[in-house]
């Protein structure tokens, strides 16, 4: 009898604790949007491929009298590289890219930025007079 008392009690230890404070909400809930907002941006990918695809084909076998009411050579290009991109990347893609830009953002408030005052410009823009 007691080896099943044990038995339970070590199935009991083996199962995570359920947290109910804010913290974990909140972090569940960043993991949870992060997951779904990359899924989406993966399917929004994988369907301007396919139309960047199918404007490609349908550019190249037009008549050249319909010419006008086709897209662009670079909106084909761009909704197959951007698709592709997002189609493959999703969130980690725009994560990589959003780091980029906190980077720069980073180093323009860091002290990487010269300041000139009114008075500096105008003599730098000023005739000398002789």
């Amino acid at each position: 009898m007691t080896q099943i008392h044990e038995a339970v009690a070590l199935a009991q230890a083996s199962l995570p604790s359920a947290a109910w404070d804010l913290t974990s909400f909140l972090q569940n809930a960043k993991s949870q949007i992060q997951l779904w907002g990359g899924l989406l941006l993966m399917l929004l990918g994988a369907a301007g491929l396919v139309w960047g695809g199918v404007l490609l084909l349908k550019k190249l076998m037009a008549n050249p009298q319909s010419a006008g009411n086709q897209q662009g050579w670079g909106t084909v290009a761009l909704l197959i590289l951007v698709g592709g991109a997002l189609a493959t990347g999703g969130w980690s893609l725009i994560s990589t890219i959003g780091s980029g830009g906190q980077q720069t953002i980073t180093d323009l408030g860091g002290g990487t930025v010269i300041i000139q005052t009114a008075d500096e410009v105008s003599e730098f823009l000023s005739v000398p007079s002789e």
